[in-house]
């Protein structure tokens, strides 16, 4: 049964609890949350870039809008929970909470600024050209607005449920991040009350983007907002009186959940509940348009118990995420990235023997260069091969409608023992996992939800197989999650192995995720919350002892977020010494890089292109040795101490070389899309004039065909 404390009583207790976190000095480290800011004004660039096909540059546009969504939704609505509770803990870099709210406001207000700025002056502008047109109201023909008219009485109208503000209609529970609007009235209505402020919201099935049929238009492809058709027609969702006004407006709630570990006891039966708390948690921004009055906006700030920090006004539609779907809906294949596809390692052929293959010698699969479909085909044969006895699996991010699901599904049906880790907290992705684990359930599968506070990050696959009277594992691990659709547009490594001793590990973890008992020494891969961290710092103190003795020493890591104070300690004491230290972090660095007297050694670049870098990678030199692990993990605290992860060698010499080879140097000699930071956190483009490299297209031209 979920815990029946409040939400605020529950949250209270966790804030209260946590301990100062600054071990170190303030100074050696940098914001987390303005570092996740300049991630994005880094994305941004991309929207900004002419360099970059254009219905592309849209998509990068609205992917910044849904970075700052999430960004909100959990970064920023911590830190207001804290100052809510008067916490003064500041984090590694010092700042307390509400110094550290001030600045993001100021940065995220100047980011918003661009953005809508970049849209207006240069994108609409640029895809008018190309014949993609946002129809204004003002534009609009008689046969458009007849047709617009139309829509609206048949598809709108009907499923719309205006909210007229009154004693007896208090103002509504507004969902999060839905679209909705103001309506300022005059008049007095057959009932006698009198007009003055209303509420419509914008049902979510409803699309936001119409585009008009083709012998309306002169161009290619006319499109017109729901919000326009909204404001146009709102009067006739309030007949006899007066609209003075119309004004869309979106909040932003806070979308955290919180399972009480005290009180649970189905971990799944809680997260139900708390499920639909999500679209009504504490308000933490409200955008509205830019010609909204004061008035207006101070009364919606009431409403959510907000303050002017919290208000973010905006030159055009409130939810820039509405036209992610423009570049799919739009057949121009000139105005985006050039298609490719995915090949397939040598010792692979397009109908293979998955099992025979893997017996033959390790398989390196990188993504999304090349294909998926190994693993596909490795679930596909094994739940088709009668040899097959079980199949244990890891779930984190994998989509609805997976084909993987179908596959372990298939094999249960056929008797095979099917155990499958699915992770229920995957933020955002709780429902979908939830019915994932419903539906494995219902053909007999063993569904558990790992370890309670622990979330599995691990991405993990094993097939147990009779071969010859015994028992063979076969084994995939990877950086990324099994999801089909993001290894197309996900930089990750897949490693595929019978290494026994390699299988023997990954079947000791499963019974850790599944069982109960006493953890057991692994051979080769490392493990969080056990081993990882204490072995991540003994590789760089390793490298530290070896640059100290005069010998060469180096340590490259790739990772999205790098903010453990530990390890950045660690990697300070090693750049005293003499380590070269080559850092390629896409996302939050809280390390400040060439700073002397601390880390003049140390190098940081991010970066940002085509596909979202999300490998993680760690090198060191070892003597020579080259010591080199893929990972799930990124270098932060949660992930060493609160998440199950998992980072595993790669034994075979070739595979060695071809990941120094594809995910590390293109990367480093990257002048073309990789920023450089400096000590104060700041990014600076590196742009070759000459002999240009990009890592993206580096490998793209090498390991695909058109």
């Amino acid at each position: 049964m979920a815990s029946n404390r409040s939400h605020a009583e529950k949250r209270k207790s966790m804030v209260s609890a946590q301990a100062p976190l600054a071990f170190f000095p303030s100074e050696h480290f940098l914001n987390r949350e303005l570092s996740l800011l300049a991630f994005n004004r880094r994305v941004l660039n991309q929207a900004a870039d002419k360099r970059v096909p254009l219905l592309e540059r849209l998509r990068f546009l609205c992917i910044v809008s849904s970075n700052l969504d999430e960004f909100f939704e959990i970064r920023v609505a911590g830190i207001k929970e804290q100052i809510k509770l008067n916490s003064r803990i500041p984090g590694l870099d010092g700042l307390p909470p509400l110094e550290v709210f001030r600045r993001i406001s100021l940065q995220a207000q100047a980011l918003v600024s661009e953005q809508y700025a970049l849209l207006n002056e240069s994108i609409l502008p640029a895809l008018q050209r190309e014949g993609i047109v946002f129809l204004r109201r003002r534009d609009w023909t008689a046969a458009q607005r007849a047709w617009i008219r139309n829509y609206f009485l048949k598809e709108v109208m009907p499923v719309l449920t205006p909210i007229g503000l009154d004693p007896a209609h208090p103002f509504p529970r507004v969902l999060n991040k839905s679209l909705n609007f103001a309506v300022e009235l005059e008049g007095r209505d057959d009932f006698g009350r009198n007009g003055g402020a209303a509420i419509v919201q914008a049902p979510r099935a409803l699309p936001r983007v119409i585009q008009l049929p083709a012998d309306l238009v002169e161009v290619d492809y006319g499109f017109v907002f729901l919000s326009s058709i909204m404001h146009e027609h709102v009067n006739e969702l309030f007949a006899g009186m007066n609209v003075l006004g119309c004004h869309q407006f979106r909040v932003t709630r806070n979308s955290d959940l919180f399972v009480d570990d005290e009180e649970v006891k189905n971990l799944r039966t809680a997260l139900q509940g708390e499920l639909p708390q999500r679209h009504f948690g504490d308000s933490v921004r409200l955008e509205v348009a830019e010609d909204c009055p004061e008035i207006l906006s101070d009364f919606l700030l009431a409403q959510f118990a907000l303050s002017r920090d919290d208000l973010y006004r905006v030159p055009g539609i409130v939810n820039l995420v509405r036209l992610m779907s423009i570049p799919d809906r739009v057949n121009e294949p000139r105005l985006k990235f050039k298609p490719f596809q995915p090949s397939l390692p040598k010792s692979l052929t397009k109908r293979f023997d998955i099992f025979a293959s893997i017996r033959k010698q390790d398989i390196l699969l990188h993504h999304p260069f090349q294909s998926f479909t190994p693993v596909v085909q490795l679930l596909e044969q094994a739940a088709e091969d009668p040899d097959v006895v079980a199949i244990k699996m890891t779930v984190y991010r994998t989509g609805t409608d997976s084909v993987l699901m179908e596959h372990l599904v298939k094999a249960a049906e056929k008797g095979k023992e099917v155990s499958v880790v699915v992770e229920l907290m995957a933020r955002f992705d709780e429902e979908a996992n939830l019915d994932i684990a419903g539906r494995l359930e219902e053909v007999g599968a063993h569904v558990v939800y790992g370890v309670f506070g622990y979330k599995t990050h691990a991405k993990m696959l094993m097939v147990l197989r009779r071969e010859d009277g015994k028992y063979r594992r076969y084994v995939h691990l990877g950086t990324g999650n099994y999801h089909p659709r993001t290894t197309r547009i996900y930089t990750d490594f897949g490693l595929m192995t019978c290494n026994p001793e390699i299988g023997e590990d990954v079947n000791e973890l499963f019974k850790q995720l599944t069982g109960m008992g006493k953890t057991a020494p692994l051979r080769h891969l490392w493990q969080a919350p056990f081993t990882l961290h204490a072995n991540i710092l003994a590789a760089i103190r390793n490298e530290t002892t070896i640059a100290k003795a005069g010998r060469p020493a180096k340590v490259i890591a790739k990772m999205n977020a790098l903010v453990d104070s530990e390890v950045i300690e660690a990697l300070y004491d090693a750049s005293k010494a003499g380590v070269q230290v080559d850092l390629i972090v896409r996302g939050v660095c809280a390390l400040r890089p060439g700073v002397k007297g601390m880390s003049e050694h140390i190098r940081v670049r991010s970066v940002i292109g085509r596909f979202l870098e999300h490998h993680r990678i760690f090198y060191f030199f070892a003597d020579g040795a080259e010591t080199l692990y893929l990972s799930s993990a990124d270098w932060m605290e949660r992930n060493f101490v609160r998440r199950i992860e998992t980072a595993f060698p790669v034994l075979d010499t070739k595979l060695k070389r071809r990941v120094i080879k594809e995910g590390l140097q293109p990367y480093l000699d990257d002048n073309s899309q990789a920023w450089t930071m400096d000590g104060n956190g700041n990014y600076h483009l590196k742009l070759a004039r000459r002999n240009r490299v990009s890592a993206q297209e580096t490998l793209l031209a090498e390991l695909t065909s058109e």
